[in-house]
């Protein structure tokens, strides 16, 4: 017993010594590199810290969040969070209710338990007839399986799941709209080396999928808006063409953004369009016959964001920086 208890004693000695010298090793190795202190929220444009402009208020409570919906009812922000990624965290996403001041009315309102719930990794949203529609995906975890895209339909007033579309042919949807019959246009983004097609599909209510569109026009296509008149229209990430289609396909109308790199889409009742620059970090205001003209600068990462009608506001997801900007429209 005596020896047994030297020999764990010895044990403890020397793993705290080699403790004891990674910690010194990892001391001296974080001394060769100067502390640096994280920068006021902004971007960084020709090397150039740009800070946002003064009528950005950004509010947290939030993990990774892509996109927003607005609930007419409650007056409340549904904020959708990506949370981790499949391949760390399978089934990790969730929606957060913001009041109208960005604080938090619900932290986890879908997702606060897993019980009955699937909600991967969601990216884009809308809202039809009291349902919450989310642009899901299955697969993409570390065991290897395929991304499949799946858009997930929530009651707006349980949060209970109400139903799922899946579509094989594409294995990510990054935003999507509803159209008045029901019919969603979903962007696949695709990727600038042309090894991921950039696609807009078109999904039935029955749930039949197809491409409405493929290739140019379409550079990255971002976010997807369904205008006054019952239009699909289409943010370019690649470039900044905002590109107006009818629903068979027609490229109608091509207007151009204040900067590239969009995300974000919100349509107002009188046509104005308001964008968001993912890249850049503007929000684009698009009247009617007029030029483009930025109304907010130097959001990071500024994603597919939604309209607080009773608030007028514009409220914006960051995504990697777990926060939402607010813009007061005037």
């Amino acid at each position: 017993m005596k020896k047994l208890l030297s020999a764990a004693m010895m044990a403890v000695l020397l793993s705290g010594a080699a403790a004891a010298g990674q910690s010194s090793g990892a001391a001296t190795a974080q001394a060769a590199q100067p502390f640096e202190a994280g920068t006021a929220l902004g971007v960084i444009l020709e090397g150039k810290h740009t800070p946002m402009s003064a009528n950005v208020k950004v509010y947290g409570g939030v993990v990774s969040a892509e996109s927003c919906s607005y609930d007419p009812n409650r007056k409340l922000i549904m904020v959708v969070n990506r949370g981790a990624n499949q391949n760390e965290a399978p089934n990790d996403g969730f929606v957060s209710l913001l009041n109208p001041d960005g604080s938090v009315h619900t932290a986890r309102w879908i997702g606060v338990n897993r019980n009955g719930l699937v909600l991967n990794q969601p990216f884009g949203s809308g809202v039809h007839r009291g349902k919450l529609y989310l642009a899901d995906s299955d697969g993409g975890t570390a065991d290897g399986a395929p991304r499949v895209s799946v858009v997930r339909m929530f009651d707006m007033k349980s949060g209970a799941p109400a139903g799922e579309i899946r579509v094989p042919a594409s294995a990510w949807f990054n935003d999507i709209a509803v159209a008045r019959d029901g019919t969603i246009y979903a962007s696949q983004t695709g990727s600038a080396d042309g090894q991921t097609a950039m696609r807009i599909y078109k999904v039935t209510p029955s749930g039949e999928a197809s491409v409405l569109l493929d290739g140019a026009p379409l550079s990255l296509p971002n976010g997807v808006a369904m205008d006054n008149d019952g239009n699909v229209v289409v943010a370019n990430m690649g470039n900044s063409s905002i590109l107006t289609f009818s629903p068979q396909g027609k490229l109608l109308r091509t207007e151009q953004a204040a900067q590239a790199g969009s995300d974000g889409l919100v349509i107002m009742r009188d046509g104005t369009k308001y964008v968001s620059s993912v890249r850049m970090g503007g929000v684009s205001r698009m009247r009617p016959g007029r030029p483009a003209e930025l109304i907010a600068t130097g959001i990071p990462s500024a994603a597919s964001m939604c309209l607080d009608a009773a608030a007028n506001q514009l409220v914006i997801p960051m995504n990697p920086n777990n926060a939402v900007a607010f813009v007061k429209l005037k």
